[in-house]
């Protein structure tokens, strides 16, 4: 009895908590219907609620957005923009960090994680997974003597937050997976180990 019950689980959950995050994704981005005139709305004009037609929505105006940023006048557009928001004193600050990340990680020529490796953390003697990010910069170089490398320690189940380290190179030990593989390892809390190689 336990076992079937056990098993279950172990087919239902993932299932639930994989609908439960789909359809919250959906429900945010139908929030975007909110941006048109009442009368333009799927309720007014059908009659009805349709869901999902929100998150279509969002997925055009992504794509519409991109579209105008890689040509000529939408850059020329964009660069006007920033320049507006630079005059901000704290949209500024913000706006800036913000791009600046998203910039590294969703770009095609950003290397967010470079490589996955071990290291040596909290203390010595203790192991995990972090990501090569690049090198130290700016005034933070000229402090340190020797080969560093910058690295993020991710926290789990919740990879979004850790800690950030700058090591010596000899300290860090490259890792034979990709960051896909070590991003499952850590959000599985170790459970879900990459194949062997």
């Amino acid at each position: 009895m336990k076992k079937y019950f056990i098993t279950g689980l172990l087919v239902l959950v993932p299932l639930f908590i994989t609908v439960w995050v789909i359809s919250g994704l959906v429900g945010m981005m139908d929030q975007s219907l909110l941006l048109l005139p009442e009368t333009w709305r799927p309720k007014a004009q059908l009659g009805l609620e349709i869901p999902g037609m929100g998150a279509l929505l969002t997925l055009l105006i992504i794509f519409v957005t991109g579209l105008i940023a890689t040509n000529f006048f939408g850059k020329r557009l964009i660069l006007v923009w920033e320049a507006l928001l630079a005059r901000v004193p704290v949209v500024k600050s913000i706006y800036a960090s913000v791009k600046q990340v998203s910039d590294t990680l969703f770009s095609d020529s950003g290397n967010a994680f470079r490589q996955a490796v071990l290291v040596q953390f909290p203390r010595p003697g203790v192991w995990t997974i972090a990501f090569v990010t690049g090198k130290p910069g700016g005034d933070v170089a000229n402090h340190l003597t020797g080969d560093y490398v910058s690295v993020y320690v991710p926290t789990t189940p919740n990879p979004t937050g850790g800690y950030f380290l700058m090591l010596p190179r000899a300290d860090v030990v490259a890792l034979d997976m990709s960051v896909d593989e070590a991003l499952k390892y850590i959000i599985s809390m170790g459970v879900v180990a990459p194949p062997a190689k």
